[in-house]
């Protein structure tokens, strides 16, 4: 995302955080501008009955809580280190001069900003139409191209824990379990050792 030279020159500091170690609650107001430099960072929230709904996972290099920054509001979710990770935490008056001063990073985070918008338009259409087998394979090939930007005939291990997927899908995680398992037989993902390979 921004480069690691910019933001040391616009005054970015790195966090360290622990697994499951919460860097920002729901409903708290937005501070800073946050890019994963090393680890996983997830933006979750969770149902009155406590089950989990993981809005997204974020990779070093990936920025994430930002919505907020432009339009005043509080977080809608909160983010929690999925591993140990550090994190570069910018504050939100510099990371706006940085915009403003830097147009090519403005349009990139656009365009990183725009494709979230594509995923959760997607996801929200898969999830309230379509079955769970197919809400798995729009998950992975997702997570295969446009996180880790593989080519589509390249293999991909899945790094996504069963959980993970039933919270990232709105499923339960014994109907992933089933899901895997039938998409196997049918030839659409292999299992080796556990892990997916698509």
């Amino acid at each position: 995302m921004i480069p690691e030279d910019l933001l040391h020159q616009y005054g970015a500091e790195k966090v360290t955080l622990q697994k499951k170690e919460v860097l920002f609650h729901v409903e708290t107001q937005p501070r800073y501008y946050f890019q994963v430099l090393s680890g996983k960072i997830k933006m979750n929230n969770y149902s009155e009955e406590g089950k989990e709904y993981i809005q997204g996972i974020f990779l070093a290099g990936s920025s994430f809580g930002e919505p907020p920054l432009f339009q005043e509001l509080a977080y809608p979710a909160q983010a929690e280190a999925v591993e140990d990770s550090t994190v570069w935490k910018l504050d939100k008056h510099k990371f706006l001069t940085l915009l403003k001063e830097q147009p090519e990073v403005h349009l990139k985070l656009t365009k990183v900003l725009a494709g979230r918008l594509h995923y959760k338009a997607t996801m929200v259409a898969e999830i309230s139409t379509e079955n769970p087998e197919h809400r798995l394979l729009k998950l992975i090939d997702y997570f295969k191209i446009h996180i880790h930007r593989l080519p589509e005939y390249e293999p991909y291990l899945v790094e996504l824990s069963r959980q993970q997927m039933a919270d990232l899908t709105g499923l339960r995680v014994e109907t992933v379990i089933r899901a895997v398992k039938s998409l196997e037989k049918k030839g659409l993902l292999q299992l080796q050792s556990h892990k997916i390979l698509r």
